[in-house]
């Protein structure tokens, strides 16, 4: 949780919204989480304050260093005096850490995870970086690599620079500057982190820790995450991941949810807040709207089996190969996030691979049996389809095409034969065409 504890309540101009589902915030995004299928999106596009929800970069880089071995959980952090200063600020949301102490990344990465901490968070970036700075650097670096678009990261923690000032030696970027993303890229990092680190949803669903159990500065962290079992919005199969709020970004918060082995993942930004209602309650209200439509009208549904045959397309051409011809299937079923009710707005769509052929559209022989030469993915008739997050996610909506058997390259005798045959062929076929022209 961020600075201020007050959204800014302001009338939202709906865009882009789909249908049956608007949501009352300047900006969503709803995803089915396996595949990044974009199930509805609002204003997506545009980069806003993002407020804490900044952390789930921070948790990524850590989570990243410590599978590469560069950072241990078990690795203390002694809290020099300008961390432990703003650690006590009340105004933020913090752990107490005192100066000359030492805590673990484990416990720092929790309160950042669970409570918020913004100087616990700012320790883990200096621990990965060296320093808050090359950190910001690294949290950009990493936004492009990820393939995000619109956005931009100028602190660790995602509060307003103003608030970092007394704390760091110099702020990166503007002195009144935010973090700021587009729901897209919200939920891109949000479905990354879930499929690159799944680990992060054993912290992010804790609904309750001490901190420093035992010391004088105990504190007892209640996740923001209200949505959480136990917790005042408890929502079922709600797991993650991250809330935020700043005068600037509004009230905003990125969540999943997992029912059946089905999971989705929601994004609000700049909530909306009506009148009688706190910002903390608008955002949870907002995200169980997306989350109860989602659950009541998508399914997976496996739309095509294995050993599918794309029809008019059961066979590829070979080229010099003793068979001349040989057949096609899918290598594995086809399944896809389908609104109830709708699966025969699908048709299957066959794609070939064409570096695999010649430029008369034959594959060359030798040929293996189950070579790859294309896919299969579904394609919406008459109906706006919204994508996917990524090229990646993408690819879970396809079945590979590949080869049934093998063909081998035929010997230079039987080229030479069919060389010959085709050359008499075509004289036989201009003569009777010939003949035929007299008559």
């Amino acid at each position: 949780m961020m600075v201020c504890m007050m959204a800014m309540s302001m009338v939202q101009k709906p865009a882009n919204a789909q249908g049956d589902l608007d949501v009352n915030a300047k900006a969503a995004i709803l995803v089915e989480a396996s595949t990044g299928k974009i199930l509805y999106e609002k204003n997506s596009d545009t980069a806003q304050g993002i407020a804490s929800m900044t952390k789930m970069m921070s948790e990524y880089l850590l989570l990243e260093a410590v599978e590469d071995g560069k950072v241990k959980w078990d690795q203390k952090y002694t809290v020099p005096g300008n961390l432990s200063e703003m650690s006590h600020n009340t105004g933020l949301s913090n752990v107490s850490l005192r100066e000359e102490d030492s805590y673990t990344i484990k416990e720092l990465y929790e309160a950042m995870a669970i409570y918020s901490a913004n100087a616990a968070t700012m320790a883990i970036a200096e621990t990965i970086a060296g320093s808050e700075a090359n950190f910001v650097k690294m949290m950009n670096e990493k936004a492009k690599e990820l393939g995000l678009k619109e956005y931009k990261f100028v602190n660790s923690t995602g509060l307003n620079n103003r608030d970092l000032q007394p704390y760091v030696d110099q702020v990166v970027g503007g002195q009144d500057e935010e973090n700021v993303m587009s729901a897209n890229d919200v939920a891109t990092l949000a479905y990354r982190l879930l499929h690159d680190h799944p680990e992060v949803l054993e912290t992010s669903s804790i609904p309750k820790k001490v901190f420093a159990e035992g010391t004088v500065d105990e504190t007892h962290m209640d996740n923001w995450n209200w949505m959480l079992k136990g917790l005042l919005r408890e929502y079922e199969g709600m797991d993650g991941l991250k809330t935020g709020t700043t005068d600037f970004a509004g009230a905003n918060f990125t969540g999943t949810a997992e029912r059946d082995g089905l999971r989705f993942i929601t994004v609000v930004m700049n909530v909306d807040v009506p009148p009688g209602e706190n910002s903390y309650d608008a955002r949870f209200s907002e995200t169980r709207k997306m989350l109860d439509y989602a659950f009541n009208n998508y399914s997976i549904e496996e739309v095509l089996p294995a050993d599918y045959k794309v029809k008019g397309q059961k066979t590829l051409s070979v080229e010099k190969g003793k068979e001349k011809e040989v057949q096609i299937k899918t290598d594995s079923p086809l399944s896809m996030v389908i609104k109830n009710g709708e699966a025969d707005q699908y048709k299957p769509k066959f794609v070939l691979d064409k570096k695999k052929l010649n430029k008369d559209g034959e594959l060359t022989a030798p040929v293996k049996e189950g070579e790859k030469v294309g896919y299969v993915m579904l394609e919406a008739k008459g109906k706006k389809d919204l994508g996917y997050l990524t090229d990646k996610g993408t690819n879970a909506s396809k079945a590979s095409v590949v080869t049934v058997d093998s063909v081998e390259k035929a010997n230079w005798f039987v080229l030479s034969m069919r060389a010959v045959g085709g050359f008499f062929g075509d004289i036989w076929n201009s003569i009777t065409s010939t003949v035929k022209g007299w008559f």
